[in-house]
């Protein structure tokens, strides 16, 4: 129950850092940046690691918990307890700023600047890079160290920073899933539902093709 909580606490401050971040930024017409916002979402994923990480692993996404899964570096029965857990942290987080920011109409939702394909082969990349790093950073389905932190932190602020103001760069489903909920705003949640997962399941079978081969040549 530990790893749930934890899960849970972890999701929360993601979301609740993150995306209240961008509900400030439009509050404060533009005091935080875009940049900022970016950072933001890195240090918070960075904290949330060094937090939670050797108790949860700090999966804090439903897509990171699935590529592990995928990987055979994470037991089925964990699955669903573990994104259950994050999409609670996820609804809290949202809730809260939705109380705190009730004239906020998205609460920091994830909507396409252009075409919805656009964003959707945007979030899959992303995602396929970000789940690439953590698989290569990680030690079974659990990230640890300061290693993982920062390199996880990096990739998500260096991801974020260049793909935020055309795809939002969620990356994650319960990130995105929050939000949409809780302030009605559901136009083309599917992008951000089903990309990232696509994107993780991708950058598994290429990690695993990598290291298959660098063990075989060994």
């Amino acid at each position: 129950m530990n790893k749930y909580i934890a899960e849970a606490v972890g999701t929360f401050g993601l979301v609740f850092c993150g995306t209240g971040a961008i509900i400030i930024n439009e509050v404060t017409s533009g005091t935080v940046t875009h940049l900022g916002i970016a950072a933001t979402f890195g240090l918070i994923v960075l904290s949330m690691i060094f937090a939670v990480g050797d108790i949860s692993g700090a999966h804090l996404n439903p897509a990171v918990t699935i590529g592990f899964w995928v990987s055979g570096r994470f037991p089925r029965r964990a699955v669903f307890p573990y994104i259950t857990s994050q999409l609670i942290g996820a609804l809290i987080a949202s809730t809260v700023l939705k109380l705190l920011f009730p004239e906020n109409s998205t609460l920091g939702a994830t909507t396409p600047l252009g075409p919805a394909i656009q964003s959707f082969i945007l979030e899959t990349i992303l995602t396929f890079l970000l789940i690439l790093v953590i698989m290569s950073v990680s030690t079974g389905s659990k990230e640890k160290g300061a290693l993982a932190g920062i390199a996880v932190g990096s990739v998500i602020l260096l991801e974020a920073a260049f793909a935020g103001p055309i795809s939002g760069a969620s990356m994650n489903p319960a990130r995105s899933l929050a939000p949409a909920v809780i302030s009605g705003n559901y136009q083309h949640l599917w992008v951000y539902l089903f990309a990232p997962i696509l994107g993780a399941i991708l950058a598994v079978f290429v990690w695993q093709l990598i290291t298959e081969k660098e063990r075989t040549s060994q």
